[in-house]
């Protein structure tokens, strides 16, 4: 199950739309932003009714 949520790029700040599979469980992934094509760290929280509580967006490269 998908799961779309609007999120704002670390990098150049600009509002996207993430596609996030609920069914995974609580996970973390990498996609690239679709606007300045850097690496965006996702962080998504799934509860266990398979929602989607929360998604945050970070640098891939905060260390």
């Amino acid at each position: 199950m998908l799961e779309e949520r609007q999120v704002q790029c670390p990098y150049c700040g600009e509002i996207i739309d993430a596609q996030v599979d609920c069914s995974a469980c609580s996970h973390n992934y990498i996609e690239d932003c679709p606007v300045c094509c850097c690496p965006i760290e996702y962080e998504a929280e799934i509860d266990a009714d398979g929602r989607l509580c929360s998604l945050t967006a970070f640098r891939d490269d905060d260390g």
